[in-house]
């Protein structure tokens, strides 16, 4: 397939009164892995279900192959929600069985990386082994695309490095990945980046591209405990590195703060990263 494997031009999603998905437009092509990335609320899951077809849009397009979602589209897709997805009061086997069965590839064999746990019934096995056996279940029909929400929430550095490789490794075999995530270090791996707010696309582009021209406030001063505890109690956003602080907001406005605090400090202009480049936009949004 040339064109996108998953596809929004301007979709939207009411619920009453209320609009969770607006104005959307996506689109993941075979072989990258395109980073959905947005608070609570901001209408990541409902986009990714529009995607599927669990939700009809109501309005613009949503195409899945090409094609309005469908049950054969959904074949060609490897899904892990939130919720796993899988039964809890069946065993890792059992599981691996019915998705076998569901997408008629009887025989395969239990990967290494869960093979262990193949008698154990997947509610009890702790959350990141419940996510690693779904992220095995979601690729063992090797699909076309894989959808991940929050693939890596409640799993070890150990688990979501594995995931990540699993994740890296279907793309360079021409499967398109769209992963939700609320971990930068993470969304850094993607090809691509949408941050959404409030139900819209607010930006896009590479993780250079989303930092790209925005700055933070680094300080460097001997009472960096007390600065620490006057900018975050004066709602800037501040994070400690070490001693040395970086604030969202503009230098001159935290030398004046800490200054009539009687503080004195060393604050310059930095670049911002990833996440500081997050928070600033969903601060924001494009015309909010």
């Amino acid at each position: 397939m040339t064109g996108p494997l998953a596809e929004t031009r301007m979709a939207v999603r009411r619920f009453g009164q209320f609009t969770a998905v607006s104005g959307v437009d996506l689109a993941v092509r075979p072989g990258e892995v395109v980073g959905l990335l947005g608070a609570n609320g901001a209408g990541k899951t409902t986009l990714i279900r529009l995607l599927l077809g669990l939700l009809p849009p109501s309005g613009g397009v949503v195409r899945l192959f090409g094609q309005a979602p469908s049950i054969a589209t959904r074949r060609r897709v490897g899904y892990v929600p939130q919720t796993l997805g899988l039964y809890a009061g069946l065993t890792v086997a059992e599981n691996w069985d019915f998705t076998a069965a569901a997408f008629r590839t009887r025989g395969a064999p239990l990967p290494d990386g869960i093979a262990a746990w193949q008698k154990e019934l997947v509610g009890s096995l702790p959350l990141g082994a419940q996510r690693q056996v779904a992220f095995a279940v979601a690729l063992s029909h090797r699909p076309e695309l894989l959808v991940l929400d929050e693939p890596t929430s409640g799993v070890g550095p150990l688990g979501s490095a594995r995931l990540w490789e699993g994740i890296r490794q279907a793309a360079m075999a021409g499967a398109g990945a769209l992963v939700t995530t609320h971990n930068m270090e993470e969304a850094e791996q993607c090809d691509r980046l949408m941050v959404m707010a409030d139900g819209k696309v607010v930006a896009a582009g590479t993780a250079g591209d989303i930092t790209a021209g925005r700055t933070v406030a680094e300080v460097r001063t001997a009472l960096w405990s007390r600065a620490f505890a006057l900018l975050d109690d004066g709602g800037l956003p501040v994070q400690l590195h070490g001693t040395m602080l970086r604030v969202g907001a503009q230098p001159a406005a935290v030398s004046a703060l800490l200054s009539r605090a009687g503080i004195s400090a060393a604050v310059e202009s930095v670049p911002a990263n990833l996440e500081e480049a997050f928070v600033a936009i969903v601060a924001r949004p494009a015309g909010g």
